[in-house]
């Protein structure tokens, strides 16, 4: 398959990049470059979906790390949407299962996003 990379701002500061075919050594830094741009443009959550990825490597994983670091200080969150039970194990192996959510669709991680980037009523005092 095919490498390639979407990236779309789904509104409220949250922006998806969307990835297909094998992101490894050779196709990482475009990866690093969309989700650089992404940041850069403010985002607050970040979607990577890996939904129609068909192989990740240790470099894809630096790259995603990354973009983390560059987002937490500002209170921002990297999630990922990936069903591959192979892609999957990478992130188990690694332990980085622990440090993004991983959602096996992009729809739930979206709603993630959005959840965590709008207050909830009850943080909203009624004192008067």
């Amino acid at each position: 398959m095919e490498f390639k990379l979407a990236t779309a701002d789904l509104g409220d500061g949250v922006f998806s990049v969307s990835v297909a075919g094998e992101v490894d050594l050779a196709t990482a830094p475009e990866l690093k470059e969309a989700l650089g741009e992404v940041v850069n443009s403010g985002a607050g959550g970040v979607l990577v979906d890996l939904s129609k990825a068909s192989f990740i490597d240790s470099t894809t994983l630096g790259v995603l790390m990354g973009a983390v670091k560059r987002l937490r200080p500002s209170g921002g969150e990297l999630v990922i949407a990936c069903h591959d039970p192979n892609i999957r194990k990478i992130f188990e192996i690694t332990l980085l299962d622990r440090v993004f959510k991983i959602y096996d669709t992009p729809g739930p991680a979206v709603e993630y996003l959005r959840d965590s980037r709008t207050p909830a009523a009850s943080d909203v005092s009624s004192r008067g």
